[in-house]
């Protein structure tokens, strides 16, 4: 994914305190990161029934009770294993209703703000995907049930190799993952059905826009202090562009601004 991400809490003690004190307290914005059958899914069929019961939680409180209704996303969520994307020694609050650390100094999304971005993407079962910020790996496993192909391209090298092979191993055949500056895109790949970007840039980047399919629809959060997550669409006249929901992201720098290293 994008450098500048926001980086989780220093100690891992403080994060389990904190959950075990205040489980449901939320940040004013949703918080973004800070990115088929049984053998796409990653389903473990020997998983423990209070973790089943933890996702089905997650699903009914923080997705479909607050407005998320499109029935093949909610199954989606209920499918993927999300313990399976954070570390073990956090997979006890994998569920949790916030964004959760997955190392190198970076995160995953709070649920629900990943369900209302998948499910503003609008995918249908033949649509091919371009995902911006792979992560460890969740979002894109959950696009994999929506759709036919995934595309998903992170910066952080360690990170987008350890989502590749978990990604994998799991069964998400139809995920394939690119280690690079997504600002760019996937060129090659081009053109998509949907794209997800999963940090801020100050406005819509040029080339992502270029690789947008005709009719497709790009979910993108914009802006630096104050930013908005919109839906672009691309129509026989031009560029829509809807304003979804005001969000909190870091932010995606493009490379001629990044300080040198």
């Amino acid at each position: 994914m994008k450098p500048g991400r926001c980086k989780p809490p220093q100690s891992l003690t403080w994060l389990l305190m904190a959950f075990s004190l205040f489980p449901y307290t939320l940040s004013s914005l949703p918080q973004g990161r800070s990115d088929s059958g049984n053998e796409r899914s990653g389903v473990d069929s020997s998983e423990l029934q209070k973790t089943r019961e933890a996702r089905e939680r997650m699903v009914n409180e923080q997705m479909a009770a607050r407005g998320i209704r499109d029935p093949r996303v909610l199954e989606a969520f209920r499918r993927v294993p999300r313990h399976r994307f954070v570390p073990p020694e956090i997979q006890a609050i994998a569920y949790a209703d916030s964004p959760l650390p997955i190392g190198l100094g970076q995160t995953i999304s709070q649920p629900y703000i990943v369900a209302f971005m998948t499910e503003a993407l609008e995918l249908r079962p033949s649509d091919r995907v371009l995902e911006i910020g792979t992560g460890s790996g969740y979002q894109a496993a959950v696009l994999a049930l929506l759709a036919r192909e995934v595309y998903s391209i992170e910066i952080v090298k360690q990170l987008g190799k350890q989502a590749e092979a978990r990604l994998k191993q799991m069964g998400y055949s139809n995920v394939r993952v690119r280690i690079g500056d997504g600002y760019y895109g996937w060129p090659e790949a081009a053109p998509f059905d949907a794209i997800v970007v999963t940090a801020a840039p100050p406005d819509v980047p040029p080339a992502l826009v270029a690789q947008l399919r005709p009719g497709g629809r790009m979910v993108v959060p914009v802006g630096r202090w104050v930013q908005n997550l919109i839906r672009l669409r691309r129509t026989a006249n031009g560029l829509e562009r809807e304003s979804l929901l005001p969000v909190r992201f870091v932010p995606m720098v493009p490379e001629a601004e990044r300080m040198p290293r």
